[in-house]
């Protein structure tokens, strides 16, 4: 049993978080706002996982492919994250579909870009059926929508209420840009859950960059809570071992780690498969479009998922002149002339030439998402024994949302551990 807020003379700590993701931070400060002294271990030399951010030039480049959205209610109620500062797409986004470009999904409805005379993705009772679904989900509750009958992403688009062409135009690239999955082969109740979330909210970039939000919360955090540079290697109820051999006694072990790391220290864990994500940074004279916008590619002619002028996005991650072009690959990176192939595909999607675009990086993630076929339990429990725990993106959804509510779930659990339930209490004697 678990004593809040006690840390005894031999240096004892209440919970050893490992992992400083922001699931780990988040837990950590949980955790402590509950009463309960935390240590948070990290292997790296720096805080945040896969939310890291390189400077390039002046450049401001994610390794990842982080998008948040304030329908988040995450972002709000994560002590620490209160407030964080956000960049904001525009509503809908830019289609590249039947070789020509086309906004769509905002409130001002489908329409052809750059004056074509083309008629744009579906009949007006297409479009008005766009609304109607994406309003109806979005009105729809969480558990309402993770009770429904489950199957495949794929599978269950066309029971939605969507008109085929939409689809096919619209949702189907949207939804592999949100969950990483080319395939669509995610549970219907994730797909249906990031859906609603589009639907709610804005689609944002953190400002600065994904390092900000890690780095936001460790801020938060006292001085020390946080060991950088700190390896574990084993871990039982009561205490954890690091790579140097030392012995950190605790009261309970929280593994905040990725699904793969944290098999590694908790044997028997399921390891899911993973989408495999590939990110490359260009930096361009000017911007391929003056909007802050998505843009994705429903034909799928090229290997680009989903692109974004980012420094139209969030001007903070570009120097002053030069623009910033993000996109990403939902696999690995192209073969042989992959900058080349890319480019051709860039100056499709956004109509215009990227032969004087300059590549600053590329990022590969082999294990970038965690998996989430169905079936797939949304409500993976965090107490693994007395004294043991987990939480990540992988114990519910894979998106930045799943991690924190995985954290809120894990330190709930451990706070409850900790304090006394009446038939715990012992029955005072009589004199």
């Amino acid at each position: 049993m678990l004593s809040p807020a006690r840390r005894d003379v031999a240096g004892i700590v209440d919970v050893v978080v490992i992992g400083a993701g922001i699931s780990g931070l988040s837990a950590a400060h949980q955790l402590i706002g509950g009463g309960l002294s935390v240590t948070v271990l990290e292997a790296a030399d720096h805080v945040g996982g896969r939310m890291a951010t390189d400077v390039v030039d002046g450049f401001r480049l994610d390794r990842g492919a982080h998008l948040l959205n304030t329908s988040y209610p995450e972002l709000r109620r994560t002590p620490g994250l209160r407030g964080l500062p956000l960049a904001p797409l525009a509503p809908g986004a830019l289609v590249r579909a039947d070789g020509r470009g086309y906004r769509v999904g905002d409130a001002r409805g489908s329409r052809t870009v750059r004056g074509s005379a083309r008629a744009p993705i579906g009949s007006t009772l297409d479009r008005a059926r766009l609304g109607t679904t994406l309003n109806r989900l979005a009105a729809t509750p969480a558990s309402r929508l993770a009770s429904r009958p489950e199957t495949t992403a794929a599978r269950a688009l066309s029971a939605r209420g969507f008109a085929p062409r939409t689809v096919e135009g619209f949702v189907r690239p949207l939804l592999a840009a949100l969950l990483c999955d080319p395939e669509l082969q995610t549970s219907s109740r994730c797909a249906d859950l990031v859906l609603r979330g589009f639907a709610r909210g804005r689609t944002c970039l953190p400002a600065t960059g994904a390092a900000s939000v890690p780095r936001r919360l460790a801020a938060g955090l006292p001085p020390g809570a946080v060991r950088l540079g700190t390896r574990a290697v084993r871990v039982a109820v009561n205490c954890v071992q690091t790579e140097d051999g030392t012995e950190l006694p605790c009261r309970a072990v929280l593994v905040a780690t990725g699904a793969r790391a944290a098999a590694e220290l908790l044997p028997g864990l399921r390891v899911p498969s993973f989408h495999e994500v590939t990110v490359l940074h260009h930096a361009a004279p000017v911007p391929p479009v003056r909007e802050p916008v998505l843009v994705l590619d429903a034909d799928r002619m090229g290997p680009v998922s989903h692109t974004l002028p980012v420094s139209e996005i969030d001007p903070s991650r570009a120097p002053a002149g030069r623009a910033l072009v993000t996109s990403v690959v939902l696999g690995p990176p192209p073969d042989g002339a992959g900058d080349k192939t890319v480019r051709a595909h860039l100056a499709e999607l956004y109509e215009t030439s990227t032969d004087a675009w300059e590549l600053l990086a590329v990022h590969n993630d082999p294990e970038a998402v965690p998996a989430m076929p169905a079936p797939h339990d949304l409500r993976r429990p965090a107490r693994l024994l007395d004294g043991l725990y987990i939480c990540g993106a992988h114990r519910t959804t894979s998106t930045p949302q799943g991690a924190l509510l995985s954290a809120r779930r894990a330190a709930h659990s451990i706070l409850r551990d900790a304090v006394p339930h009446p038939a715990d209490t012992p029955t005072p004697r009589a004199a």
